[in-house]
């Protein structure tokens, strides 16, 4: 695995709609910048034999520092790729959607629902919003909001942005009910 570089973004929110909160809610994103294993190759019938071996060490890579920039436990929780325009959504896709990414991150907090997640194709600075759900709970309705990303100078043609993203909290000040049994 080629990281060209690596991506931190925090956001701490202490008012929303001309209210101040109880405590602020912190908000991170993590990323890393790759190589595209598949660059240059064309159509790749499989994907796999890379995915076992790149996507276990995403993961072991950017768990760990979304956890810690945080300044408490993380609620609520997403992921997202984007592959630069020389590349093929599902080399994205591929790196996301497996458990040997997304166990890393769900064993450091104690979760137990899939990250939702967000990929596309698209260049330097596109931007992508991270869909963020409760770690334990995807019914929870206060913790369903996004985290807007841009990296300036990713991705590059031949390169893969792979992130994490998490919450301490909910949206500020939710006030939708819980889901009725028939909802969820």
């Amino acid at each position: 695995m080629n990281v060209r570089k690596l991506v931190t973004i925090v956001e701490e929110v202490n008012q929303e709609g001309d209210r101040d909160l109880a405590a602020p809610i912190h908000l991170a994103f993590v990323g890393a910048v790759i190589a595209n294993p598949w660059a240059g190759q064309g159509f790749v019938e499989d994907l796999g034999p890379v995915i076992e071996q790149v996507a276990p060490e995403l993961g072991a890579l950017l768990a760990p520092r979304l956890v810690d920039a945080l300044p408490a436990q993380v609620e609520a929780y997403g992921k997202a790729g984007v592959v630069g325009l020389n590349g093929d959504v599902e080399h994205a896709s591929g790196l996301l959607h497996t458990l040997r990414f997304g166990n890393h991150l769900r064993d450091a907090v104690d979760a137990t629902t899939l990250l939702p997640a967000v990929e596309k194709r698209g260049g330097e600075g596109t931007v992508f919003d991270v869909p963020l759900k409760h770690i334990t709970d995807a019914t929870v309705r206060s913790h369903h909001q996004t985290l807007e990303v841009r990296i300036p100078d990713a991705p590059h043609p031949d390169e893969i942005l792979i992130g994490l993203a998490g919450s301490t909290g909910g949206r500020p000040h939710a006030r939708l009910a819980a889901f009725r049994p028939d909802e969820a």
